[in-house]
């Protein structure tokens, strides 16, 4: 890479976190050349463990998930519940340009590492926390994950399920990183006002938040009752019934997207092959169509052609009427997709036991990085690995860290 100066070198990151959210948060820093330090207890973040529950190799030396949202950080595992643990952490956040956290306040509040604790001891400082729910109101105290906080109660499935069928299957990690990366934001916009004015701030977002952001449109058109259909819907009860997903002859799944009926519904029936509803008054304008009730029938028509033909013979058929499409791929589509590969995506990532697989990228790009997305790929921080050089950093002689490390106060674990 040259002369060339990563965006982020120089800055100090102190990650205190557990799970996926703040993990992600710490990475987008740590990709981008800041010197991201993960502080742990001695068992580690439970992140370490999550193979069953993750689908993913149980060997500790082939974690995908740990290596995912941790890689390119350095480790340091000290017991905060003890003075010179705590001793050792006050330090470092005097060293640190941002503190980024997602234990909950009570938490913080019982260890003196709330905002308020330690704003005017380090008054620079951009602290960054993640919570559930928000910091305010009744639940404010309850425990949020993405299922709950992020999926559920901010409106993503009571929205995006059927009207008449049931709730759609959820997947762990897509609330934590999109609320992540929006903590990232925010707290560059933090450090530049630091930087600027030399006061710190406090940045706080939220899964529920984050959701009901995400949500917006649809959550302030619900102002308007009234108006129009309301989710949760059927898919043949919608405006435009070609915005679905449709069953193919080889049992798989195409999604229309239409932003606007009439300038592709005639393209589009007639590649399905029904080119007198083209012209059709009954069907054609969608004032029309509504006006006639033929939601339903429409919705069934196009439902039926679908089932006559391969996705990819679909495929062709739709790529040459030029109405948007695409076809509802697996993960295990995705992982061999020429357009993921071919804009780097994917980054693949040799573990300690020797098996070769990929690690994704966070989604943005730097010209100056070339084909990467990364600047580096060093691998996830075992406990504590990184805990003598980081104390000695922070001035500790090698005898005061032998100390700390015998009085269970620091930790260090490398595995094999």
């Amino acid at each position: 890479m040259g002369d060339f100066k990563l965006p982020l070198e120089g800055l100090k990151v102190v990650e205190l976190s557990s799970f996926i959210s703040v993990a992600t948060t710490g990475r987008f820093f740590a990709n981008l050349g800041a010197d991201v330090i993960k502080v742990e207890a001695e068992k580690g973040d439970p992140e370490r463990y999550g193979a069953v529950g993750e689908n993913i190799s149980s060997d500790p030396l082939e974690n995908t998930t740990w290596e995912l949202e941790n890689g390119n950080k350095r480790g340091l595992s000290i017991n905060l519940k003890s003075e010179k643990g705590m001793e050792i952490m006050m330090k470092l956040l005097g060293s640190a340009d941002i503190f980024i956290t997602n234990n909950r306040p009570q938490a913080l509040k019982k260890l003196g590492l709330a905002y308020e604790d330690i704003k005017d001891k380090f008054p620079k400082l951009v602290y960054g926390i993640v919570t559930g729910y928000g910091e305010r109101g009744p639940i404010a105290s309850v425990p949020g994950f993405d299922l709950t906080a992020f999926f559920s109660r901010g409106g993503y499935v009571n929205t995006m399920r059927q009207k008449d069928g049931l709730a759609f299957n959820m997947v762990p990690g897509l609330g934590d990183h999109n609320v992540g990366l929006n903590l990232a934001a925010a707290c560059m916009a933090a450090l530049w006002k630091a930087q600027k004015t030399g006061v710190g701030d406090k940045v706080e977002t939220s899964l529920y938040e984050t959701a009901v952001f995400n949500m917006s449109m649809n959550v302030c058109a619900a102002q308007y009752p009234e108006i129009g259909m309301h989710f949760p819907i059927n898919a043949y009860d919608n405006y435009n019934p070609c915005n679905s997903s449709f069953r193919t002859k080889d049992d798989k799944f195409i999604q229309m997207c239409f932003p606007q009926y009439n300038l592709y519904f005639q393209r589009f029936i007639t590649a399905l092959g029904h080119p007198e509803m083209a012209e059709d008054p009954k069907y054609f304008p969608q004032e029309n169509m509504l006006a006639n009730g033929l939601n339903r029938e429409v919705y069934d028509i196009v439902t039926e052609s679908f089932k006559t033909k391969t996705a990819a013979e679909w495929e062709e058929e739709l790529t040459k009427a030029d109405v948007p499409f695409a076809r509802c791929y697996a993960l295990e589509e995705i992982i061999e997709d020429e357009q993921a590969w071919a804009n780097s995506i994917f980054v693949k990532h040799t573990f300690r036991n020797g098996n070769e697989k990929f690690l994704v990228n966070h989604p943005y790009r730097f010209e100056s990085f070339g084909e990467s997305r990364v600047w580096d790929n060093r691998r996830a921080p075992d406990i504590g690995e990184h805990t003598p050089q980081i104390m000695k950093e922070l001035g500790y002689s090698d005898d005061e860290i032998k100390s700390a490390m015998d009085e269970k106060v620091a930790f260090q674990f490398i595995k094999a």
